[in-house]
């Protein structure tokens, strides 16, 4: 093949290249701005932000908004607590273990989130040995524990990765030989070196709990995803203003999760 044959083929290659990412961008980005472009049209005959001074403002929103916060920071802490000490034991002890442990945690991927709650309602329901939809505490601890499940895959990837990409065993075989014991060992050597593991892990578990409307709808608890399907059945502009709050809050979770990545990334180098 000549030469110019070589760069009329690489010239395609990037004309193609282009095309498809500009035909990707609009076909995402043209459904946003017109959702941004509605919900800034509740006053008629101009744009302004009313919309969003309503939603701002509703004590619903902000008790709800609240609530997935406060579930979503306690759906991180236990999936932390859960994930990272059976990563490493993985890793450092029970390799041959790894297709099962990566097996289970895909199963939150397979099985729907009505078909976890329904089996969750049956199994804790108020006549069982542990009666977790007894009291409104004890839904949230149900509930929480419904969020750790939906965002295991998330969780345990991020960690497994952040964990094969340092070594392990050298890092334990070190500590127990200046006499760290386990607890020292995972939270004050292994913590901190798969800590771009977690933060990602972290800000995913987030980004579903702030959208997630199944399981909270079922436990009947008043998270943000309720409220928002609630405000789409019942208002106009409202629920786009919700639609693209929820959209900002989700991007900014991906975008940290890039900048720390990047972050620990320079770092070791």
């Amino acid at each position: 093949m000549s030469t110019a044959a070589v760069h009329k083929a690489r010239a395609q290659t990037r004309a193609g290249a282009w095309i498809a990412m500009i035909v990707g961008a609009l076909y995402f980005l043209l459904p946003l701005i017109a959702t941004v472009e509605f919900s800034m049209r509740m006053r008629r005959g101009t744009y302004s932000f009313d919309a969003y001074r309503i939603v701002l403002a509703d004590p619903r929103f902000q008790a709800s908004f609240g609530y997935s916060i406060l579930m979503g920071v306690c759906a991180i802490v236990v999936g932390v607590l859960l994930v990272v000490p059976t990563a490493y034991w993985v890793e450092l002890k029970l390799p041959k273990l790894r297709p099962v442990i990566e097996f289970i945690t895909l199963l939150p991927l397979v099985i729907p989130a009505i078909v976890i709650v329904f089996g969750y309602l049956r199994i804790y329901n108020s006549s069982s040995i542990l009666p977790l939809t007894s009291s409104e505490r004890a839904t949230d601890v149900l509930l929480v524990f419904g969020y750790v499940t939906l965002c295991l895959p998330y969780m345990y990837r991020s960690v497994d990765s952040a964990l094969r990409a340092v070594d392990v065993r050298s890092l334990t075989e070190a500590a127990e030989c200046l006499g760290a014991g386990w607890p020292t060992i995972l939270f004050r050597v292994i913590f901190p070196n798969v800590r771009s593991g977690i933060l990602s892990g972290a800000f995913l578990t987030f980004a579903v709990v702030i959208g997630e409307f199944t399981i909270a709808s079922l436990l009947d608890r008043p998270a943000f995803g309720p409220y928002l399907q609630l405000i789409g059945a019942n208002r106009a502009y409202e629920p786009s203003a919700l639609a693209i709050i929820a959209f900002v809050i989700t991007w900014a979770s991906m975008g940290l999760i890039q900048v720390f990545g990047s972050g620990r990334a320079v770092a070791r180098k």
